[in-house]
């Protein structure tokens, strides 16, 4: 039997951001899975705060140079990577001039959001998909970390369905104790037009109406084809959405230890 593979993706990884719930699943988990024999991929963005010289970021040009069009705007996708020496996992992040270089996370130095999240989050989760067709590495399993990964399922599961590196790969999406406040702007159905995701796509997101973190998380739940809980209080509504779905989940587990074994058995129901 093949070696699985895991692609995690993620909006936060430790110790390039602060210690976070996110941060720190997304940094131990894929290490824990590939102690246990299979084969991880990880990704996060290169917001502008990651200090390249004392993470040892360095630029693959192999894989950068690409243009991705968002809002009919060209934009260069830079693709760049780092060690974690002790975990022998090594972290792709994806970056941009205007989306990430100069940025701080998804909030600015005052802690307001940015005003396009939404085309940030798109050209993230875009970026990571042609990254992993450059590498020609065909996933097993997908895993979604925070709401900054959440466009991952519509993508994969839509516009990306009939690439060999995807078609055959099952998306899990992990639910967190986050939140945001301000609503994706009122273009932003638009913006997600690509192959595979046309009109019929869009006119239902649209009939949504304001997209706002419950929303975007329904629109995840969607299209994965396992939730995690990954914190203890999750909002009740998306809980609840869930259940009405009927997709396949896995409750909260407070032990790390415990939470992996759980993590790893999922993996396997999911993808048998």
């Amino acid at each position: 039997m093949s070696q699985k593979k895991i692609l995690y993706i993620s909006q936060e990884i430790y110790p390039y951001l602060e210690e976070t719930h996110i941060s720190n699943t997304s940094r131990y988990l894929p290490q824990a899975i590939q102690e246990k024999g299979k084969e991880i991929r990880a990704f996060m963005p290169k917001y502008g705060n990651i200090n390249e010289r004392r993470n040892q970021l360095h630029e693959v040009i192999r894989l950068s140079g690409m243009n991705l069009i968002i809002d009919d705007t060209d934009h260069s996708l830079i693709i760049k990577v780092a060690s974690i020496q002790s975990a022998r996992m090594q972290v792709y992040f994806i970056d941009n001039d205007d989306f990430f270089q100069n940025r701080e996370t998804l909030v600015d130095a005052n802690g307001v959001e940015y005003d396009d999240n939404d085309e940030r989050s798109i050209f993230f989760i875009r970026g990571v998909m042609e990254t992993i067709k450059k590498l020609r590495w065909v996933p097993d399993i997908i895993h979604c970390h925070g709401w900054f990964s959440a466009l991952a399922p519509l993508y994969i599961k839509k516009g990306y369905t009939d690439d060999p590196c995807f078609k055959g790969a099952k998306v899990i999406y992990s639910l967190y104790d986050e939140s945001f406040d301000k609503p994706f702007q009122d273009s932003f159905a638009e913006k997600l037009r690509f192959e595979g995701i046309g009109d019929l796509e869009i006119e239902k997101l649209k009939e949504r109406g304001v997209i706002d973190y419950t929303t975007l998380m329904k629109l995840a739940i969607d299209y994965s084809d396992g939730i995690i809980q990954g914190s203890e209080k999750v909002d009740p509504n998306v809980i609840q959405y869930i259940q009405e779905k009927g997709v396949e989940f896995l409750p909260h587990q407070s032990d790390f230890e415990k939470s992996v074994e759980e993590i790893d058995a999922f993996y396997e129901k999911i993808d048998s």
